[in-house]
């Protein structure tokens, strides 16, 4: 399966907070609002019938408390594939991971943290004044998916390569998620 059409979705975690200074950043756990947001896009994923072949996500604390509450929305198990690369890693970073994905993923779920995702999403999909494209480049807000769709191999994924499917915001879902500090 080298050619074809492959989904990456972009997850970025869920509201974290910081209550404790004396956490490190890697341990902060997800507050109320991000928890709500994290279980009602998995919500979303359900009712869209998105399905993964793969996922891959940092083991930052935020992150796994963010895949806990989209699998309760979900309504399935996640199996995610923990890479401590993906840990406040930048683009280029994430691009080289996403890289070494399996020709037999068509459709991997990469869950990770800001500004490397947003930064991936905007290296890939090219400039445009489509809505979803324009949200993108406003801000990528906690919890919010990138779905991004390309032809082709991971490995040859490049800088304008993909197209954005669908660009979803929790308050896109639930307008009492919207904007306080995403």
């Amino acid at each position: 399966m080298t050619a074809g059409t492959k989904t990456l979705t972009l997850l970025r975690h869920a509201k974290s907070g910081w209550d404790d200074p004396a956490l490190r950043d890697y341990d902060r756990a997800l507050n109320a609002r991000g928890k709500r947001a994290a279980a009602l896009i998995g919500g979303y994923l359900r009712s869209g019938g998105a399905v993964f072949d793969h996922i891959i996500a940092s083991p930052a604390l935020r992150v796994v408390e963010t895949l806990a509450q989209v699998e309760t929305g979900y309504g399935r198990t996640l199996a995610p594939e923990w890479d401590r690369r993906i840990y406040l890693a930048s683009a280029v970073t994430l691009l080289d991971i996403v890289h070494e994905f399996s020709e037999d993923s068509a459709r991997v779920l990469l869950v990770g943290h800001n500004p490397g995702l947003e930064d991936l999403a905007m290296l890939l999909v090219p400039n445009s004044d489509e809505p979803a494209r324009v949200a993108l480049e406003a801000k990528y807000p906690t919890a919010t998916i990138a779905e991004l769709a390309f032809e082709g191999s991971w490995a040859d994924l490049a800088a304008g390569g993909a197209r954005l499917v669908r660009f979803v915001r929790p308050r896109d879902l639930d307008p009492a998620l919207g904007p306080e500090e995403d």
